[in-house]
């Protein structure tokens, strides 16, 4: 009876600690449905790159990731893709402004630039055609919008 207890426990450790699948992205990357609820790791020593997101027609409710910049001020340009002007940015950086918030103007980019530092972290997620995004950075401007 003990053994059946521990092996119960053992068997719901990732779910009663809620672990995370997280990867390390150092290149181009197309996220998808798949590796929703992930956390990814990210450093540019290779140089820029994009990572894209599902569109707009593509996307399903309830997809979401976490970003996380892995490197003390980035070696390239890191820039996360819409595809299209369907991302709504809420953002806080050392100033204690929203400078790069969209403010209802949404956006089809996301730039982590090389002034970012180890730490600063984006969340995504779709919801209705579009994603919401809340970013919080350790550098003023070290993320912007195009």
């Amino acid at each position: 009876m003990r053994s059946d207890v521990l092996n119960s426990n053992s068997n719901e450790y990732g779910k009663l600690y809620d672990l995370k699948d997280i990867s390390q992205v150092s290149a181009a990357k197309t996220l998808t449905l798949a590796d929703s609820g992930n956390v990814y790791m990210l450093e540019s020593s290779g140089g820029a790159y994009s990572i894209t997101l599902p569109t707009a027609t593509s996307g399903v409710s309830g997809t979401n990731y976490k970003l996380i910049v892995e490197e003390e001020t980035p070696t390239g340009a890191i820039t996360i893709a819409a595809g299209s002007a369907i991302v709504s940015l809420v953002m806080k950086d050392p100033g204690g402004n929203a400078s790069n918030s969209t403010a209802g103007t949404q956006v089809s980019n996301l730039i982590i630039g090389t002034s970012a530092q180890k730490g600063d972290y984006i969340n995504l997620l779709f919801w209705d055609g579009e994603w919401l995004a809340e970013a919080i950075s350790g550098i003023d401007d070290a993320i912007t919008t195009s």
